[in-house]
C-alpha cells in the first residue's frame, strides 16, 4: 500500500513543515499555487541522548517532497506523521468526486439494518450508538463502552460497515484492519489524516472522508501553537467527503 501511495506522488517544491502539538502540517508549491496537508502528531518519549526524532531541524524544506513523503515508512512516530502529511499535500484535489455528505451521515446512511464497527472514538460516536441497533466502536484506548484494539479479529469480520480511522494510516495498522473486513463489507476511512487516493479502493475502501486546507496561513499558525482539530477547522479546514470510484 504505502510503496504504491509514494510511487503515485508527484514531487513539488516543498516550502514549510509545521510541527505542532497535536497536528502537523505540510506546504508544497503546485501550478495553481500552494497545497497543505495535515497528519495528526504522533508524540514518543523524549530522550535527551541517542538518535534525534527530527535530523536537522530547520532544514527539512530542503528535502525533497517525495523524499519526505517517504518518512511515512519510518520506524519513528513523527516522522511517519510528517510523510503522511506531505502525502496529503501531494495528493491532486479531485473536487469532481467530492460529495455533500460527511462521515457521520454517510455512516447514519449505510448503516441501518447492519453490523456497524467505528474504528476510533469520534465525537460522532454516542449519537451513532443511539441512532443504529448494532453499532460498536473499537479504540486504542477505550472509554467506557468502546472495544479495545485487541477485538479487531473477532469483530471486523462480522461487521457489515466499517469506518476506520485516517491516523491508522500512519501507525501502519491500516492495512491489516482492511484485511480482517469481509469482502462485502462497506468500507469508510476517516479523519483529517486520511490520504484521498484512489488507490486505497485496491484494499477494498469505498468512501474517503477527509480534508482540505483552504487558509494556509491561519492553519499553519493554529497548528504552531497547539490547537486540537477543532480549532484547526475553524482556522481553515474544510472537511471533504470522496467516492474512491
Amino acid at each position: 500500500m504505502y510503496s504504491r501511495i509514494l510511487k503515485s506522488l508527484p514531487d513539488h517544491p516543498l516550502l514549510e513543515v509545521r510541527i505542532g502539538l497535536h497536528w502537523t502540517a505540510a506546504v508544497v508549491e503546485k501550478k495553481g499555487g500552494a497545497q497543505c496537508g495535515l497528519a495528526s502528531t504522533l508524540r514518543e518519549d523524549h530522550h535527551h541522548s541517542g538518535e534525534p526524532t527530527i535530523p536537522e531541524p530547520g532544514t527539512l524544506t530542503s528535502y525533497s517532497s517525495r523524499e519526505l513523503a517517504s518518512w511515512i515508512e519510518s520506524e519513528i512516530p513523527l516522522r511517519r506523521s510528517i510523510g503522511c502529511a506531505v502525502i496529503n499535500a501531494l495528493l491532486p484535489r479531485q473536487p469532481e468526486r467530492w460529495i455533500d455528505q460527511n462521515a457521520e451521515e454517510a455512516i447514519r446512511e449505510r448503516g441501518r439494518g447492519k453490523t456497524n464497527l467505528l474504528i476510533g472514538h469520534f465525537p460522532f460516536a454516542k449519537t451513532l450508538k443511539a441512532e443504529l441497533e448494532d453499532f460498536n466502536v473499537l479504540e486504542l484506548n477505550p472509554a467506557e463502552g468502546d472495544f479495545p484494539a485487541s477485538a479487531a479479529p473477532d469483530l471486523l469480520p462480522k461487521a457489515d460497515l466499517v469506518a476506520i480511522t485516517g491516523m491508522t494510516f500512519i501507525n501502519h495498522t491500516l492495512p491489516d484492519l482492511l484485511d480482517l473486513c469481509k469482502p462485502e463489507a462497506y468500507v469508510l476511512v476517516l479523519g483529517p489524516s486520511t490520504p484521498l487516493t484512489p488507490l486505497l479502493a485496491d484494499y477494498g475502501v469505498d468512501l474517503l472522508a477527509g480534508s482540505s486546507v483552504e487558509d494556509i496561513p491561519a492553519v499553519l499558525a493554529a497548528v504552531g501553537e497547539g490547537a486540537n482539530f477543532r480549532q484547526v477547522h475553524r482556522a481553515g479546514v474544510r472537511l471533504i467527503t470522496q467516492l474512491i470510484a
